[in-house]
């Protein structure tokens, strides 16, 4: 809650958001292979009836059916989002292979508990049918609601019906090796997000985007959600300057009151000049951070933002191959050549998939060499067919999971 005083300056909240963003993850130590470093898996999705797949299950239902599974035996916990979307959200496992494992027993349990209510998990990007509509009423995100709406209508569509798998990586052992990490993300972000796009449908039409989801954030407020990449520029400089520059959203005036910020102010204005509401504090920074949504975020660990919702097997592809482009050396060797020059086509991505040529070469490169490794990443039976099956349907075809909708 901010202060009646100045609490911190310019140069005192450069140095926060930098040791907020980049944090030394553990050298590979017994024999560990480096391919397996910490990850971490956040699955969201649309939640349905069955019979009456325009109406929502009422959050307070869904509560009380999933309540009593905790804790659930992969570990993952469970949340929802302000339209009644799930999400599980694993904790950090040593590789891939092992946190696609915690997340497929977890949510296999509550897919079978839901289907006993007739009640579907739908993995797309976007809700293919249903308007926003919030379910999670609380100041916040009134708030939140109301500071989006001052650009569009996209704010609402984000909040209440996107859905998307989340990867979590370390950020990198060594200040030079997180620098590596952090331009390589950002190469294979966009070829990644066009081979995984699902999401070309809302309100019951197509969009004409493969990822209406990463085009619906995109067309969002751009100082929180165009990528914090900064060519030549270091991660840790790239992500301060990116934050001060962000807007402020909202501001927390006492108890559960949140003001939204409606004047453009940004972080490094409220350090400078203040707000009639009070000086912003280090709680308030951090939790300024946390409104900032762009497609790679760190946050002590790299959140790779960009997937769509897939369904089943196709999100043990994602992380397998996301993951693999970044902790594998052989396969980040390859996949940083293959992603020369195409680190900024998010919106062809988002548009055109790997139907764009750049991209679709890109993707079938890093694909190849994955497949050509997949021993060595620690992966179950199921996730390696898979990821072959994956690249025989969609990759090697030019394809994603949207052109099966079209």
């Amino acid at each position: 809650m901010p202060d009646p005083l100045p609490q911190l300056t310019l140069s005192a909240a450069r140095d926060l958001i930098a040791r907020r963003c980049f944090e030394a993850a553990p050298a590979s130590q017994n024999g560990v292979p480096a391919s397996h470093g910490r990850v971490g898996l956040e699955c969201e999705w649309h939640v349905r009836p069955l019979l009456a797949p325009t109406d929502d299950v009422p959050l307070d239902e869904l509560r009380s059916w999933l309540t009593p599974l905790a804790p659930l035996p992969g570990g993952s916990s469970i949340t929802y989002e302000p339209g009644g979307q799930l999400e599980l959200s694993s904790a950090p496992c040593t590789g891939v292979g092992a946190a696609i494992k915690s997340m497929a027993a977890d949510r296999d349990l509550v897919t079978g508990l839901l289907e006993e209510h007739a009640v579907e998990l739908v993995a797309t990007g976007v809700d293919p049918l249903r308007a926003p509509r919030r379910q999670l009423m609380a100041p916040r995100y009134d708030a939140m609601e109301a500071f989006f709406d001052l650009d569009g209508p996209e704010g609402r569509m984000m909040m209440s019906r996107t859905a998307s798998v989340q990867v979590n990586l370390d950020a990198g052992a060594s200040e030079e090796m997180a620098e590596q990490r952090w331009r390589l993300v950002h190469r294979i972000g966009p070829p990644l997000a066009a081979a995984f796009a699902n999401s070309p449908v809302a309100l019951g039409k197509p969009t004409g985007w493969r990822s209406t989801r990463l085009a619906n954030w995109f067309a969002m407020d751009a100082t929180r959600t165009a990528p914090a990449y900064r060519p030549g520029v270091g991660p840790c400089e790239s992500w301060v300057e990116y934050a001060l520059a962000a807007r402020v959203m909202l501001i927390r005036t006492g108890g559960d009151c949140y003001q939204p910020i409606r004047d453009g102010m940004t972080l490094a204005d409220w350090l400078e000049r203040g707000h009639p509401a009070g000086w912003p504090t280090e709680d308030d920074l951090d939790y300024h951070l946390t409104t900032l949504f762009p497609p790679i975020r760190p946050r002590g660990w790299l959140e790779l933002r960009f997937l769509d919702a897939l369904p089943d097997p196709w999100w043990r592809v994602a992380a397998a191959v996301t993951t693999a482009c970044l902790d594998d050396e052989v396969c980040a060797g390859a996949a940083e050549q293959a992603t020369e020059d195409i680190g900024h086509l998010w919106c062809e991505a988002s548009s055109l998939g790997l139907t764009h040529p750049a991209l679709a070469q890109a993707a079938e490169s890093c694909f190849e060499v994955v497949l050509e490794n997949v021993r060595h990443l620690g992966l179950d039976a199921t996730t390696e067919a898979a990821c072959a099956d994956y690249f025989d349907r969609y990759v090697a075809r030019g394809r994603c999971p949207a052109d099966d909708w079209m």
